[in-house]
């Protein structure tokens, strides 16, 4: 069965329109984790917009499932965070500042130097890696040459295509994690994943060992509650 990681940036987001402390996000992740998911995923920006760096940290005291730390690793800031914390994954994304949210995965051949380097860092100090690309078999050889342990499709184009074009669009992704499992990755993906268009994705990707959902699942939760979504989501990927 597919790892479901539940990003709970949306949640700080609302914390943080009123200030204070509601919802509560620490409550909120161990709720997530009670409820069945099978990880916590956080993306904390430089702005902190959302999730905050001292989030993180409480964060690491409470949770019981996998920690997934989203983040560019060109931020000094982000890199002494995750060295600190030592996450059970960390996930690096090519993020530029004041970006609404991810758009592009890495061109691992062009930036394949900068990220063994990194890569080899996180390593060292017993963090899984994770990098996020596009589904492309090319970005993938190129991800196996940078010492990453997975692989993150970026999954905005099958969301948006899906509703036109399922068939079509799945080939690629399909293509792309059997590459990377064929070169020893793991196989993880993230981005517009939702109760509409998942179960198709991991009906065609027998690879995937794990998706990272937030907004859709969040925005689910309004209608269904938060228990009742969790466990629709991880029907999903039986």
């Amino acid at each position: 069965m597919t790892r479901l990681s539940v990003n709970i940036n949306k949640i700080a987001t609302l914390r943080n329109a009123r200030g204070g402390n509601v919802p509560d996000l620490i409550k909120t992740a161990k709720d997530i984790e009670r409820f069945g998911a099978q990880g916590i995923t956080v993306h904390p920006r430089p702005d902190e917009r959302h999730i905050r760096y001292s989030d993180v940290y409480e964060l690491k005291d409470v949770l019981s499932t996998e920690f997934n730390i989203e983040g560019n690793p060109r931020e000094k800031k982000f890199m002494d965070l995750v060295l600190d914390v030592k996450p059970r994954q960390v996930t690096l994304v090519p993020d530029e500042q004041g970006q609404i949210t991810s758009d592009h995965g890495w061109d691992t051949i062009k930036h394949e130097a900068y990220l063994k380097d990194t890569i080899a860092l996180f390593k060292s100090k017993g963090i899984r890696v994770s990098i996020f690309v596009d589904a492309n078999v090319n970005m993938v050889k190129g991800a196996a040459n940078t010492g990453t342990d997975r692989v993150e499709l970026y999954t905005e184009e099958y969301a948006r295509l899906y509703p036109i074009d399922k068939e079509k669009v799945i080939t690629k992704f399909s293509e792309a994690a059997k590459a990377a499992h064929q070169l020893g990755l793991g196989v993880n993906a993230g981005h517009d994943l939702s109760l509409h268009n998942l179960k198709y994705f991991k009906q065609h990707l027998p690879e995937l060992m794990e998706v990272s959902i937030g907004h859709a699942l969040i925005s689910d939760a309004l209608y269904f509650g938060l228990e009742n979504t969790i466990q629709l989501y991880l029907r999903q990927l039986i």
